[in-house]
């Protein structure tokens, strides 16, 4: 899934900041980088800003994005991280471990697990639907409906 371009309302601009939040996360953790620099990275050269996409020869901006819901996902995940990471893994199956899932799919399940534990104002629903789309986006495996089950089992846990 590549969202286009343009105008969308701020439905849209939360689910590109999903998916932003998504590619930072990996980004992170596959370069090391830290939080305020993978932030700010997508806010100078991600997000679209009316320009050129091109102007730089990087990658084609993303829509109209959340730029605040990202960077509180980014944030959020990279602080309660512990905690985060501790709800996803009592939802794996015995013998399973986080760190033995494909690094999308663990930036998936963090930034939904997040949202699910420290955004109330986002529905369970809505929560769930959004990241298993990114799966699907992602995968063309069973890995969406093992995001939709263990976001549902975490959402379980963590709301009531």
């Amino acid at each position: 899934m590549t969202p286009s371009s343009g105008k969308g309302g701020p439905k849209q601009a939360r689910s590109v900041a999903r998916l932003a939040a998504v590619q930072a996360l990996y980004q992170m953790e596959v370069s090391s980088v830290g939080a305020e620099a993978v932030i700010r990275e997508f806010a100078d050269h991600r997000f679209d800003r009316d320009s050129d996409p091109d102007s730089e020869g990087g990658d084609t901006p993303l829509a109209a994005a959340d730029e605040a819901f990202f960077a509180d996902l980014v944030r959020g995940v990279v602080e309660h991280q512990k905690a985060v990471d501790a709800a996803i893994a009592r939802r794996l199956a015995s013998g399973w471990r986080l760190d033995r899932l494909d690094a999308t799919a663990r930036a998936i399940l963090r930034a939904g697990a997040y949202e699910l534990s420290h955004r109330d104002d986002v529905p369970t629903e809505v929560v769930i639907d959004e990241y298993v789309e990114l799966a699907k986006s992602f995968f063309e495996g069973p890995e969406p409906g093992f995001v939709n089950g263990a976001l549902d089992a975490v959402a379980q846990d963590v709301r009531s």
